[in-house]
């Protein structure tokens, strides 16, 4: 490859990642001012070519720039840039679960957080299909054991799970979702806030959840 080609890539790829950090702040502040995060919980990232570019450890989604994002690779090492989430290594491995996600957001949005420290919720689905949005945006939503916060321990796990599931909720922490673009990422995490809400308004009613016929009748629409 020529040096003129070369600088040509270089250029582009720079770009492409001043477009995505900009991206990943406009998202962080959206989340912030909605109230889906508070303080510096949550943190986001983007696939970047073979990297992942994601928030700064300690940073609160409100203040955030872009010139703060840190650079990590695939399995999660810091490549450059300022110390990356204590969460970045789950955002890695949700990315190395899924090859077709492009972002991750996780946050400890008030309505899903309050979800995952219930007792008697499934493990393999701890919301119930209440809306039809849910069911096209989130399907099913494992609930992962308790692990303290950038407890490494927990990424085999995360892992495995996001291989058939693209939204997983953290026992006592909160929910963390991939998708195929930032914004299909923040508007699946954010129908799960809502179905939290719903979930959390109904107890100790009669529900009528989707039906399984109806749920498979939504994801051949969707597809």
């Amino acid at each position: 490859m020529s040096r003129a080609t070369n600088r040509a890539t270089n250029r582009g790829t720079s770009r492409a990642t001043n477009e995505q950090r900009a991206e990943i702040i406009a998202a962080a502040r959206s989340l912030f001012q909605r109230g889906l995060t508070h303080g510096s919980t949550g943190n986001l990232s983007v696939r970047v070519g073979e990297h992942l570019l994601v928030t700064p450890t300690g940073s609160s989604l409100g203040t955030v720039e872009a010139d703060e994002l840190s650079l990590i690779d695939a399995a999660g090492a810091h490549v450059s840039g300022p110390p990356p989430s204590k969460e970045a290594f789950l955002h890695a491995a949700l990315l190395r679960a899924r090859p077709e996600a492009n972002a991750v957001v996780h946050t400890h949005s008030t309505y899903a957080a309050a979800v995952s420290c219930l007792d008697g919720l499934d493990p393999h689905d701890a919301l119930p299909p209440l809306t039809a949005y849910f069911a096209m945006r989130v399907g099913r939503l494992p609930l992962l054991p308790y692990f303290a916060p950038g407890d490494q321990a927990l990424e085999p796990a995360a892992e495995q799970a996001a291989r058939t599931h693209a939204a997983l909720l953290l026992s006592n922490h909160g929910p963390i979702v991939a998708g195929a673009s930032l914004g299909a990422a923040l508007d699946a995490i954010e129908e799960l806030e809502e179905t939290a809400k719903l979930f959390l308004l109904l107890r100790g009613l009669p529900t009528r959840p989707l039906t399984p016929g109806q749920v498979r009748a939504l994801a051949r629409h969707s597809k």
